[in-house]
């Protein structure tokens, strides 16, 4: 049954509508911890199998845009956290500013990502028919966007890998459809809790949002919080582990 005001169905107060709002969101990130979960564990299995493949992998991929990126979600989780306190405190104004800027740090994240698959395209590293983990060694002049001292760095690493795996190419493949998979699946929250944010926007902006009603940018917030969570551990697990000296 629908009632006035910001209270619906079944509920008898706000506060017990917030608990239960809460309490599904916790149990709908419990099903979000065990979905990545079992791709961090089968991540997990196979560089354990195939170390020599998933540490060229990760020293292929770019750590100042990994780490750029990781700053930029450090601070959307600070953004949103003031969202929340500004709608708590009846801070309207600052509601609006500070989803603003949440998003604008999400959009900043996500076309990095896109700048990133951009040079895993060119630098032939989309696992299928054209793959090739030592295409850059073989045609260092479609690879001008590496520093001869990367490229010299990853020839060597790349010779070391193929001593140490004969089917490098193979494994190497399976890091990066692992990469594309964790990643992918992250921008999707990403893009996800942009949608959730702008409807925010939108209802902040009509100065819905007030101390006694504020479950919705609660909410969110936990579910920005998550994806960001998610990313501190995709970061070292992608790109630091095994890492040596080069891009």
């Amino acid at each position: 049954m629908h009632r006035t005001g910001e209270l619906y169905g079944q509920f008898q107060t706000l506060e017990q509508q917030k608990e239960t709002a809460a309490l599904g969101m916790w149990i709908f990130l419990v099903t979000e911890v065990l979905f990545f979960g079992g791709m961090f564990l089968t991540y997990t299995i196979n560089r354990h199998a195939y170390p020599a493949a998933f540490g060229m992998g990760s020293n292929t991929l770019d750590i100042y845009l990994g780490g750029f990126n990781t700053v930029v979600l450090i601070l959307s989780s600070l953004t949103m956290a003031m969202a929340v306190w500004s709608a708590q405190v009846g801070k309207k104004t600052l509601v609006t500013s500070f989803l603003i800027l949440t998003l604008i740090l999400g959009g900043t994240f996500l076309g990095v990502k896109v700048v990133e698959y951009k040079q895993k395209f060119d630098h032939h590293l989309i696992p299928g028919y054209h793959f090739d983990i030592s295409y850059c060694a073989k045609s260092p002049t479609n690879c001008a966007d590496l520093s001869p001292a990367a490229r010299e760095t990853e020839d060597k690493q790349l010779e070391e890998a193929e001593r140490l795996d004969p089917d490098l190419n193979n494994h190497a493949q399976l890091y990066f459809s692992l990469y594309f998979g964790m990643t992918g699946l992250h921008a999707l929250h990403m893009i996800v809790g942009a949608g959730l944010l702008l409807w925010l926007l939108k209802e902040s902006v009509g100065g819905r949002f007030s101390p006694a009603y504020n479950t919705p940018v609660e909410i969110v917030g936990l579910y920005w919080h998550f994806v960001d969570i998610v990313w501190i551990y995709l970061f070292p697990l992608l790109y630091l582990i095994d890492r040596k000296a080069g891009r």
